[in-house]
């Protein structure tokens, strides 16, 4: 048998960043995002040798190891290390050989919550092979802790319950990791003129965002007031996002998305940059009535709201930059897993 899985990228729309610790811990965070048509995808396939085969098919890397129960953790694939010792040390996995290979429709460090969704489809790849009780919850929560406890990588709660969870859903984040998942029943008109006007554009640039949250977690720790009132004016910025994609007040959501990208620049330094102000402005200056950095900022995927057809004439002034526009459509599913 071959295990398969395939779970959804997201785009952030509001609250981004509330997520994290310690501020959603001390004051509760709130995010809206929505899955989109772009996947991390893991297959597990049975080999006769008892070894272990680890592969990056995106990144062209791989790697192979006698079976083992617990494999290094040493900045080579660790997010599938991780998931593997991880399963292997609460679940057992049966002896014998096998593969693990993955696959990311976008560039690690692009904002679309990457790493997050993979761990959650080689979880996934595992829970159909291994016939796990894990339901949704429990998928997203096993998938944070392997990332953030066992690998120690920083970062926020909501990619992992976008991955499990897919769909338009706005999260609430408290102490103690608890988290409670809202899905939103949003009228198909409304998100076909939002998928119409929203626009995704790839800057061409990476970034490290572990170094970006730290920051921001090192601030709230802090107590700096500026970074903590930002935050609480993004947490805001969710409930205005959720009210106007409810109620069918689609023209407002460049003023929202507006306001939060002002906001999210006060949480820590180099979320944005002078590349980023450019792109921004200029996008604006085309017929944008409002954009963000998707994910911890940076770098990596922008989004902006063009109401209209000002889509094209702002795809047209960014070509300068280099980047790339992304065709996309919502997704109504999250992780999904099959055997063959």
């Amino acid at each position: 048998m071959i295990y398969r899985s395939k779970a959804p990228l997201r785009i952030g729309l509001a609250g981004g960043g509330t997520d994290v610790s310690p501020y959603c811990d001390q004051f509760g965070g709130a995010i809206l995002n929505a899955t989109v048509s772009m996947y991390a995808q893991a297959t597990i396939e049975p080999l006769a040798e008892n070894k272990i085969e680890l592969a990056a098919l995106d990144r062209n890397e791989k790697l192979v190891y006698d079976r083992v129960n617990q494999l290094p953790i040493d900045g080579k694939l660790d997010l599938l290390k991780g998931v593997y010792n991880r399963i292997q040390s609460d679940y057992g996995i049966p002896a014998g050989g096998f593969r693990l290979s993955t696959f990311v429709d976008a560039p690690a460090g692009s904002g679309l919550g990457t790493s997050s969704t993979l761990v959650v489809a080689i979880i996934g790849a595992f829970t159909e092979m291994l016939r796990l009780p894990l339901g949704e919850y429990d998928m997203a929560h096993y998938a944070y802790e392997i990332e953030r406890y066992d690998l120690g990588l920083a970062g926020g709660r909501q990619d992992q319950y976008a991955a499990t969870f897919g769909g338009v859903n706005f999260m609430e984040f408290y102490g103690d990791d608890k988290v409670i998942v809202n899905p939103l029943r949003i009228r198909q008109e409304y998100l076909f003129e939002l998928e119409n006007n929203l626009l995704l554009y790839y800057t061409s640039t990476s970034r490290e965002s572990a170094e970006i949250i730290k920051k921001q977690s090192r601030n709230v720790s802090e107590r700096k007031g500026g970074s903590i009132e930002a935050m609480h004016q993004l947490k805001e910025q969710a409930r205005l996002m959720k009210e106007a994609l409810l109620k069918g007040k689609i023209h407002e959501i460049g003023e929202i998305l507006d306001f939060g990208f002002q906001q999210k620049k006060q949480m820590a330094e180099g979320i944005s940059n002078t590349l980023l102000e450019d792109i921004y402005n200029s996008a604006k200056a085309a017929g944008a009535t409002g954009g963000k950095i998707s994910g911890a900022g940076g770098g990596g995927f922008m989004i902006f709201y063009c109401p209209g057809n000002t889509k094209y004439n702002v795809i047209e002034k960014l070509q300068p930059f280099g980047g790339r526009y992304r065709r996309y459509q919502f997704t109504e599913y999250g992780l999904k897993t099959w055997a063959v």
